[in-house]
């Protein structure tokens, strides 16, 4: 068998189908057909299933496409470590992470990098929810995934960085937007604006508020805090965030982040495959980063 062989099985796993694959891969169905087979011939046993709809892994298939993710992901990240000692301090950090990290915990971090490394290369993968972060870290193509921490998983380290206060985000017109603070028992049964249930934040809000004998209802789903916050300073609705600094201030005259101080904190911060395997500049960029969010929590 051959990298190339592993590399379509995986990406066929990935895709659902030999057709996807062929088009990911920019290449014929007949080829991926021919990779899959002679991994099949040279196992003696089946990796696929085939179904009308596409193709799931068998067992074997499985048990393969976990190793070869895992394994692909560190030759790729070797080979990267290696092309950037050759370019010295013109290699490149890749990260992964929600569509308003770069607004809220990176920005000047990213000014500070680029002054220090100007022949440094910076990419940034979005991502909808930690768990395609993870699987972006163990594919090996991303170095940093930005996420909220959650339980600790055996391929990925998770670092803390920042935590950040739960606030309940109202309208300056809303009843509530007079408290000083809000308890979980004023959540009781209320309406409230949140990100997708499958999400590490609302998961981890939903346990919280729970173990408070409070269930509010979600009625609104959005894609990130920001535009629950928007929704909320519209008067469109409650909404249960982190207190995000950018938000704070006077430029939201029409908005009220009021805090929910019963509620545990939300931890973000960075996960990656191995902290020692990181590249100079990757570790650089992550140690920027953390400065800064430190700087910035003082601030707040």
């Amino acid at each position: 068998m051959t990298l190339d062989d592993l590399r379509v099985f995986a990406a066929v796993c990935q895709a659902g189908s030999l057709s996807a694959a062929a088009r990911d891969l920019s290449c014929t169905q007949s080829a991926v057909s021919q990779h899959v087979k002679r991994l099949e011939r040279e196992l003696g046993l089946s990796l696929l299933e085939r179904h009308t709809r596409g193709v799931v892994p068998t067992l074997a298939g499985r048990m393969l496409h976990a190793a070869v993710t895992e394994g692909l992901g560190c030759i790729d990240h070797a080979l990267r470590r290696l092309e950037e000692v050759a370019r010295a301090e013109g290699g490149s950090v890749r990260v992964t992470t929600g569509a308003t990290t770069v607004r809220h915990f990176m920005s000047a971090a990213v000014v500070d990098f680029r002054r220090r490394f100007p022949q440094a290369s910076l990419e940034f993968q979005t991502e909808t929810s930690s768990r395609g972060c993870f699987d972006a870290l163990a594919a090996g193509g991303v170095d940093l995934a930005w996420i909220t921490l959650g339980p600790a998983t055996r391929t990925i380290e998770q670092r803390p960085v920042v935590e950040l206060p739960w606030a309940l985000a109202v309208s300056a017109a809303d009843p509530l937007a007079a408290k000083a603070f809000v308890e979980p028992a004023d959540l009781q049964e209320a309406r409230l604006i949140g990100l997708p249930e499958n999400s590490t934040s609302r998961l981890q809000l939903g346990t919280w508020l729970a173990e408070s004998g409070i269930r509010p209802v979600f009625d609104t789903s959005v894609a990130d805090w920001d535009t629950a916050i928007l929704l909320a300073e519209l008067g469109l609705g409650h909404a249960v965030v982190p207190a995000l600094p950018a938000w704070s201030g006077p430029g939201h005259p029409d908005l009220r982040l009021i805090p929910i101080p019963a509620l545990p904190a939300l931890t973000a911060g960075w996960a990656v495959r191995r902290w020692d395997a990181l590249s100079p500049l990757a570790r650089a960029f992550a140690e920027t980063v953390a400065h800064h969010c430190g700087k910035q929590t003082v601030l707040g």
